[in-house]
């Protein structure tokens, strides 16, 4: 199934793998990327650019595929070292980045005089169209069903994907919601050039998160998710658990005079406690609505496969029936 999307990163499948916290490990990257996919390694997991750059060597050891790294550019008081992540990537010979958060503009053109292909998450048409505008390559549109943060504007995808077809020129994947093959077609014929999974790829056997993590989200439904920090303007998706119970009663309680610092013990540093030791409770973490839609823990070959295949028979089999008739 070519694409603009696959030619773009040279990829044979139109399916990406978001860059998820301390989920976006070298082992899911290279599985997802040999399966035909575009793997993600999530920089910012990685305290420092050093272990950044040995990350990525682990990956090129297990991988000769495209992967990609994941650079979210955050609103901090002590901000990352950026340029040492920046560098780290173009030295690692990496040639696709998706970036997240904050303007991605000042590093754009050392990462495209490296040959760096940039995909950059947005969750509204504005914010694609400016990613478009700075010269962006790509776009990765998030609908509000989306695992972590859907933006402040709540427009599901099937508004957002064909505004989005509307309005841009360069290329887009849709993210949220994202599971299968329907998912896939589905955003093709709303006008995405493929689809990126977040939440789905937690739930394989590559991942390399506790057990605990997997069997929540496939215990989950499409109603178990919470948004979560809406009052300070920075809403999270996340999966409902005790600590986010105690997070949204204090949303309750404070209502306006909420600070960050009253929530600080249910986000702050809690995702290696969740992630590493599959303690459920310790904090809010994101995950999608999706999870509804999530019955099984398949190898990411297997769960690429048939999203292939199940692509491929609605597009051949069943949408044919309604074009012949």
């Amino acid at each position: 199934m070519k694409t603009r999307i696959t030619e773009l990163f040279g990829i044979e499948h139109p399916i990406i793998q978001g860059g998820m916290h301390y989920v976006g490990f070298a082992e899911l990257a290279a599985a997802v990327s040999n399966a035909g996919g575009l793997g993600i390694i999530t920089g910012l997991t990685q305290r420092t650019p050093e272990l950044l750059a040995k990350e990525i060597a682990r990956c090129r050891e297990m991988t000769d595929k495209p992967f990609g790294v994941n650079l979210t550019f955050l609103p901090t008081v002590t901000s990352p070292d950026y340029p040492g992540y920046i560098r780290a990537i173009i030295d690692g010979g990496v040639k696709a980045v998706e970036t997240a958060g904050n303007n991605p503009q000042k590093w754009l053109p050392a990462l495209h005089e490296a040959g760096i292909k940039v995909i950059h998450k947005c969750t509204s048409v504005r914010h694609s169209l400016k990613a478009e505008s700075i010269g962006c390559d790509a776009v990765s549109v998030d609908g509000f069903e989306c695992g972590g943060h859907p933006g402040e504007d709540d427009v599901p995808n099937f508004i957002l994907l064909p505004r989005a077809a509307e309005a841009l020129k360069i290329p887009f994947v849709a993210s949220g919601g994202m599971a299968d093959g329907r998912s896939l077609v589905a955003a093709l014929a709303l006008g995405a050039e493929g689809m990126n999974m977040g939440t789905r790829f937690i739930a394989t056997q590559e991942a390399p998160v506790h057990e605990n993590v997997k069997k929540a989200i496939v215990a989950a439904t499409e109603l178990d998710t919470r948004l979560v920090m809406r009052p300070l303007r920075n809403t999270e998706r996340v999966l409902r658990n005790d600590a986010v119970d105690r997070l949204i009663e204090k949303e309750k309680s404070l209502g306006a005079a909420l600070t960050f610092n009253d929530i600080i013990e249910e986000v702050a540093g809690v995702y290696p406690k969740i992630m590493k030791e599959g303690a459920m409770d310790a904090g809010a973490w994101s995950c999608g609505m999706v999870a509804g839609l999530i019955s099984d823990v398949p190898t990411v070959k297997e769960l690429i496969d048939r999203t292939m295949r199940e692509a491929e028979t609605i597009i051949n089999e069943r949408l044919a029936r309604f074009a012949a008739r």
